[in-house]
């Protein structure tokens, strides 16, 4: 068990990392954001940049992520409507975290992942 000392000098109280964690812990919602992270997108493009990820998984991470504040969903009154889902500035402040992710994993990248 790490000492309570360590946790202080890397989260400012405790439940900081967990409270981050559970917004963009959840499988798909990185990936989302990476891809918010350079402009606004729709529902479609998402599902194809995303990868395999089932559309109903992608409608509910989109719904969690707009819940946080993190994206906002503005539908325009056209034939076909659409839809398309953009970063909050509470959003944006998540791609220093996004850029770290991926230093990491350059870093570290091993091919059988």
């Amino acid at each position: 068990m790490e000492s309570p000392e360590y946790s202080t000098k890397l989260e400012p109280k405790n439940g900081c990392i967990a409270s981050a964690m559970d917004i963009i812990g959840s499988k798909w919602t990185a990936l989302i954001l990476r891809d918010l992270s350079s402009g606004p997108k729709r529902f479609s493009e998402l599902e194809k940049s995303v990868g395999s990820i089932n559309p109903r998984t992608l409608s509910q991470r989109l719904d969690d992520l707009e819940g946080h504040a993190i994206v906002t969903r503005q539908t325009y009154p056209e034939v076909p409507p659409h839809t398309e889902y953009t970063l909050t500035g509470k959003g944006q402040d998540l791609v220093p975290v996004l850029r770290a992710m991926s230093a990491w994993g350059d870093k570290y990248y091993d091919a059988s992942c």
